[in-house]
């Protein structure tokens, strides 16, 4: 008769064998330079593409300068566009067979989400600080000292992380990367649809509700308050999303955490049968 193994031993096991895993997307895309180059180059590429092609015909709500205002929104994107490649890299592993021999291995099921969130969570931690330093070249900075900025680049790697959930399950239900590389085309508007290059005070009534209510746009806010960059609006005079963008952030990527870890780890099991 075989002896249940307690809880502690199962989350030392999934553990155990998402650090596997972790290492072993980091080695994958440490064969691929062709990939970490372009990612890091994106974010770079972006800072300088908005903050000096745009930023002379853009005026910034009270006052100030616009690629103040830019950094957070170009954090924000680059956080929400990066399920794109946790998609990618899911359904290239479940059309060639590598999900089915991961199903086959005595291993933890919940340790191969783990592993690519956890993977794409390390990458993001090099993109972010690509960005930032960037972003002090071209002349941003933060406000309000060390624990707010902390705060908020804790802030943006928590959602990016929570979001990661969402590509992994993406690439699990998805029949291959062909139909990923179709769905990652949607994510443009969606981060372009907000308060993260532009202002939304002059966009149409309903266009400013859409902007204001999306996620992109509440953690855009929520990074210029702790940042203390220009952009911030009075109190009164938003949706509650801008009201209180760290709460809507939080918010955000506990349901997203909470939904789509079982769903992830649903579509793993059931995958392939």
């Amino acid at each position: 008769m075989t002896t249940a193994t307690p809880p502690q031993g199962r989350l030392r096991w999934t553990l155990a064998d998402g650090l596997t895993l972790i290492g072993r997307e980091l080695t994958r895309l440490r064969q691929e330079p062709g990939q970490i180059i372009s990612a890091l180059l994106f974010p770079v590429i972006m800072v300088v593409l908005f903050g000096y092609v745009f930023g002379s015909a853009i005026q910034v709500p009270g006052g100030g300068d616009y690629r103040e205002f830019l950094m957070p929104g170009l954090f924000a994107m680059v956080t929400f566009t990066s399920m794109q490649g946790v998609m990618g890299r899911m359904a290239a592993d479940a059309s060639l067979g590598v999900m089915d021999r991961f199903r086959s291995m005595p291993m933890a099921r919940l340790a191969v989400p783990f592993g690519h969130t956890g993977a794409d969570s390390v990458v993001g931690v090099f993109l972010v600080a690509a960005m930032a330093v960037t972003g002090l070249l071209v002349g941003w900075q933060p406000h309000r000292g060390l624990v707010p900025t902390v705060e908020a680049f804790l802030l943006l790697m928590l959602m990016r992380y929570a979001l990661s959930w969402v590509g992994v399950y993406v690439g699990l239900v998805a029949k291959n990367e062909q139909m990923v590389a179709q769905l990652a085309m949607l994510f443009l508007p969606v981060t372009m649809l907000s308060n993260a290059f532009v202002p939304t005070d002059g966009m149409p009534a309903w266009l400013r509700f859409l902007a204001e209510w999306n996620p992109v746009s509440a953690l855009t806010a929520a990074s210029r308050d702790l940042f203390g960059n220009p952009g911030m609006v009075a109190s009164g005079q938003r949706a509650w999303p801008m009201e209180h963008p760290v709460a809507t952030v939080l918010l955000w990527s506990a349901v997203l955490l909470i939904v789509l870890a079982p769903l992830s780890l649903r579509a793993f099991s059931r995958r392939g049968r």
